[in-house]
């Protein structure tokens, strides 16, 4: 049984943050796992930015209200289920996902917790476990299931090597260069029929 590992943000849906910046006029919140590999150093930035400026989760929350996924996005992910169990392996935080979850139809999310305060700041954030997303797909092999995984930042190359085939869908330039052994596509199309040959070969293998 073969199980397909997708990223969110910059695969599947625009980047929350950068949308959060464009809405704001605030520049430096379009900072994302795309230029930054250290998560954890990434959020603690954003939680002091956010603070620094006066911006509550229901501030982000209502940018996300008005977002969609990406062009094409639903139909891809609704195709691939019909071939193969799907999981969204995301660093996001369900406090985020909902909406765009709900336009997406639904698919299994493996995601984080933000906490936040009684002011409705976000005071902090819990990981579901470090590393989570290469955990999982070392837990799905454990399970005998054959895994293929996509996404488009450093925090999802973990999956990408725990992987039995890994891509990168649209990365930045600074990712394709430090991650050359990760086949690039250039569209979900072009994703969904890598994922397709790969399915072939590890079904064969």
């Amino acid at each position: 049984m073969q199980i397909v590992c997708l990223d969110l943000e910059g695969v599947l849906v625009p980047e929350i943050w950068i949308a959060f910046s464009e809405r704001t006029g605030i520049a430096e919140f379009r900072r994302t796992t795309r230029d930054e590999p250290d998560y954890d150093k990434l959020m603690r930035w954003r939680l002091s930015l956010l603070r620094q400026h006066g911006l509550k989760l229901a501030d982000i929350q209502a940018v996300i209200a008005g977002m969609a996924p990406m062009e094409g996005a639903r139909e891809f992910l609704d195709a691939l289920r019909t071939r193969y169990q799907v999981i969204i392996l995301s660093d996001t935080f369900y406090e985020f996902a909902d909406p765009l979850m709900r336009q997406l139809n639904r698919p299994t999310l493996f995601c984080h917790k933000l906490v936040v305060d009684a002011d409705g700041f976000v005071a902090d954030y819990t990981l579901r476990q470090p590393d989570q997303k290469r955990a999982a797909v070392n837990a799905l092999k454990g399970l005998n299931y054959r895994v293929i995984a996509a996404g488009d930042s450093y925090n999802d190359t973990g999956m990408l090597g725990a992987a039995d085939a890994g891509f990168l869908i649209h990365p930045p330039a600074n990712v394709v260069a430090e991650f050359p052994q990760y086949p690039v596509q250039a569209s979900l199309a072009e994703l969904r029929r890598s994922i397709d040959a790969a399915a072939q070969r590890l079904a064969a293998a």
